[in-house]
């Protein structure tokens, strides 16, 4: 059981997974993953390798985030499926882009691509999400810490989810 704050390092999939589903979270954090057996999570994966040949692709920094594709303009890109939980989306790349200006990168903008919709969002990082995001980490801090699991929550997304039957068996 992870005991200390500062041991806990956020990443940009917990980041995601905290405006999704508290229990998927928990599950993550604590080695319970079952992306691996999802079939939404190949596609996803398939998607990601099939689109924008060219760019630096899969770029990890400070083992904290893994950037899926940088453009040869500096644009950092996440490259998602659906559009179904889009503010998740923004947040995971507004956090990747946290990091980086925590590191000396400023200045630094981001897109969302949503290939098979042919659809991009333009994500900047904005003077006030800084606090947000710090709010956001501790929440998962201690989300992560607890000793067991968040009760389970009934969403749509749920039937689509790797968890599914961990949660509803």
């Amino acid at each position: 059981m992870i005991s200390d704050f500062k041991e806990i390092k956020v990443t940009g999939v917990m980041m995601n997974y905290y405006h999704i589903c508290h229990r998927e979270l928990w599950y993550f954090a604590h080695d319970l993953q079952m992306e691996h057996e999802s079939d939404t999570v190949l596609i996803g994966k398939l998607i990601h390798e099939d689109s924008y040949d060219g760019d630096q692709k899969e770029i990890i920094f400070n083992d904290l985030i893994k950037l899926d594709r940088i453009s040869s303009d500096g644009i950092v890109h996440e490259i998602k499926k659906s559009n179904k939980v889009e503010n998740a989306h923004v947040w995971q790349l507004k956090y990747y882009l946290w990091i980086l200006k925590q590191n000396g990168i400023d200045n630094i903008k981001g897109k969302i691509d949503y290939p098979k919709l042919r659809k991009t969002v333009t994500i900047e990082l904005e003077e006030h999400d800084n606090e947000i995001i710090r709010e956001k980490i501790k929440a998962i801090q201690e989300l992560i810490r607890t000793n067991s699991p968040p009760l389970v929550n009934r969403k749509k997304i749920c039937r689509n989810c790797s968890y599914f039957e961990l949660c509803w068996s």
